[in-house]
């Protein structure tokens, strides 16, 4: 018992804000599968601000287009809240090409973006850059 509290100890916290739920699903059994990462995932990004304090996760993915709250809303309410405010967040979306992505060293704006489409190896390598 003792070994695996200490191994969920050390697995990386994720949170995954998305509206698409078969896109969150993916992305959190692929992340799981590693057995580096706790994954907690929302589809209502104003669930996701809820979750973020109460997760307490190392990183957040979020999309930028939900129909609730938008991602820049939910991103700045995050980096507002003294609870929230040193979490990374890292875009997720559609929204920019993998071009527009690369050229800005990922970096857009001040805040990471991976351009969807994405696989889970792109995904890990952004999340273990930044949280370490």
């Amino acid at each position: 018992m003792w070994k695996n509290a200490e191994d969920k100890k050390a697995k990386k916290k994720i949170l995954i804000v998305d509206d698409e739920e078969d896109f969150t699903k993916l992305v959190k059994l692929n992340l799981e599968k590693t057995a580096k990462y706790e994954v907690k995932t929302e589809n209502i990004g104003l669930r996701g601000l809820a979750a973020a304090k109460a997760f307490k996760p190392d990183l957040v993915l979020l999309d930028i287009f939900m129909p609730d709250l938008g991602g820049n809303e939910i991103a700045t309410q995050l980096k507002n809240d003294r609870d929230t405010a040193d979490i990374p967040v890292v875009f997720l979306t559609a929204v920019v090409r993998k071009e527009e992505v690369e050229g800005q060293s990922g970096i857009i704006g001040g805040y990471h973006f991976i351009a969807k489409p994405v696989d889970t190896e792109e995904i890990i390598e952004v999340i273990e850059r930044i949280v370490t």
